[in-house]
């Protein structure tokens, strides 16, 4: 019965994948071919598995519960977008604290802060002995120092606002809004995974 619902499920949001399908493919491809002196290897590879991940992103973006609004011909989530970037309180002792007495776990979504928007990205390896932690795109973080850091990319404490912001692309430029950054498939694919009712775990891909 649970395979059969499914399949209708499934039925009922094929012109909905298909919309999705077709904004991520030509965002893909109009990326892939502004890439400058890339080796002809690294093309054709990342050509090659463009289909799955395409479809994968367009499924999990149909079927994931988010507070955001889904923008079909867009391939992007939606949302009222703040006057200033979201990072009010999230001073080092904080963000540090926040990422110390919770269970990390590899593949937990956290958010980066960078020059004018914020990015997701998710943790591959945990050192307690040396408090610190490394994402997949952004290296290491030490949640051992406790001073207030200016460094980017900055790691920040994840709250419905800095999740938002992020999932979205919202921007901006000397505290003034800018047009927006697309997320790109792989941050598209970590939406996905977010639970925000709990920050502190991630929802399997399904």
């Amino acid at each position: 019965m649970t395979e059969q619902v499914s399949f209708w499920q499934e039925q009922e949001q094929l012109p909905e994948l298909a919309e999705l399908c077709c904004a991520l493919y030509e965002r893909e491809l109009k990326a892939i071919s502004s890439i400058d002196n890339a080796a002809l290897a690294s093309l054709q590879g990342r050509i090659k598995s463009l289909p799955y991940y395409v479809k994968r992103t367009a499924y999990l973006m149909a079927q994931c519960r988010s507070p955001l609004s889904l923008d079909l011909h867009n391939a992007t989530w939606s949302a009222k977008q703040l006057g200033k970037m979201p990072i009010t309180g999230q001073d080092s002792l904080t963000v540090n604290n926040w990422y110390l007495t919770i269970t990390l776990t590899p593949g937990l979504v956290v958010p980066i802060a960078l020059q004018t928007h914020i990015v997701l990205d998710s943790i591959d390896r945990i050192d307690h002995e040396k408090k610190r932690l490394r994402t997949n795109s952004h290296g290491w973080f030490d949640l051992s120092l406790m001073e207030e850091s200016k460094s980017i990319p900055r790691l920040l404490k994840p709250n419905k606002r800095v999740m938002t912001a992020a999932c979205t692309g919202h921007a901006w430029l000397n505290d003034n809004k800018t047009n927006p950054i697309i997320p790109s498939l792989r941050e598209l694919l970590l939406s996905c995974t977010i639970d925000w009712r709990n920050f502190k775990r991630a929802i399997p891909f399904i």
